[in-house]
């Protein structure tokens, strides 16, 4: 909804003038035109008038309406929009992810890092409404960008997470304490945290399950992802000879992780490959569509462009007719 505002109503007092024109047009062709009187010429007097008379007083017309929407440009006319409530989906949530060494494992390709890292982004991507963070831990864990509607962002700093950024290890605990902290003060109906790992919790000053007590207390729910094959996973090492590559076993907690998403009301998923972690993702989209009400306001928009476009055209119709069909003296 909008209704139409002027930045300057005191140029429309000039409209007045127009009222004031007409009568001085009707008065000036009284005194050009006089009536004559011509004996033997009465029979004329109930001739229909011509074309051309009805032009001559369209000329005139056309003149005063571009002068009516001149003043209105003048008058600079804008639309404003209404504050409108819409109800739209929405929640905050925060990706914690582990970025020890082992998630360079090849059961996924090309590693479960770089799969894990860009099914991510599809997901993100993919929520626009929503206000996404990440947590990125391994020995320790920190906040690599907070909660934010700029995916863009988000997403660069995303593809900017390498292994070895911080010391290696996995400290689950702290990895959702994080995020736990990054959403403790967050106003939204629906929190959640995705907890993606590959190992056991080995690091950190904070129990797996002590932060997931504290997340159940503000209410967030965790979904837990534990990233790995079921059978061997090619690892490589490096050598004085070069990358050889053994195969390791994924050694996921799983009863921990299954526990954590248990106690704050989330779910805990396995992604044995890279299609298995998509499913992942779509599933917990699914599972949180939280409504939510939020503010909508178009900015104000200058109107004045199609008013000038109005006087334009009048002023030049006016002037074809009276140079091609009236030929008008000065």
């Amino acid at each position: 909804m909008g209704d139409y505002i002027f930045a300057y109503p005191k140029f429309l007092w000039l409209l007045l003038l127009i009222p004031a024109a007409v009568l001085w047009y009707v008065f000036r062709q009284h005194l050009r035109y006089p009536p004559v009187q011509m004996p033997g010429l009465q029979w004329l007097a109930g001739a229909p008038d011509t074309f051309r008379h009805y032009l001559r007083h369209a000329l005139f017309a056309f003149r005063v309406l571009a002068a009516v929407f001149l003043v209105i440009v003048l008058a600079r006319p804008q639309l404003h929009d209404y504050w409108e409530e819409v109800v739209t989906e929405g929640i905050d949530i925060m990706i914690s992810l582990d970025i020890s060494s082992s998630m360079l494992a090849e059961d996924f390709k090309p590693n479960r890092m770089e799969a894990a890292r860009e099914i991510a982004v599809e997901f993100i991507e993919g929520r626009r409404n929503d206000r996404i963070g990440l947590v990125i831990f391994s020995g320790e864990s920190f906040t690599q960008c907070p909660l934010t509607t700029d995916h863009t962002v988000l997403v660069n700093l995303l593809r900017d997470v390498e292994i070895g950024m911080i010391e290696d290890g996995t400290a689950i605990g702290m990895g959702l304490a994080t995020a736990v902290n990054r959403l403790r003060n967050s106003e939204t109906k629906s929190r959640i945290i995705i907890l993606l790992t590959d190992g056991v919790n080995n690091r950190g000053a904070i129990d797996p399950l002590t932060a997931a007590s504290i997340a159940a207390g503000f209410g967030i729910r965790v979904y837990t992802v534990g990233v790995g094959s079921t059978g061997p996973a090619p690892f490589p090492v490096q050598t004085p000879r070069g990358i050889h590559y053994q195969n390791v076993e994924a050694d996921i907690d799983e009863d921990v992780l299954r526990e954590i998403a248990d106690m704050t009301g989330g779910r805990y998923f396995r992604a044995t490959d890279e299609d298995k972690l998509v499913e992942i993702y779509s599933e917990i989209e699914k599972l949180e569509h939280s409504m939510i009400e939020v503010m909508h306001f178009n900015t104000t928009r200058e109107e004045y462009a199609k008013f000038a476009v109005l006087a334009g055209l009048f002023l030049i119709l006016q002037w074809l007719i009276s140079i091609f069909l009236i030929r008008e003296l000065p």
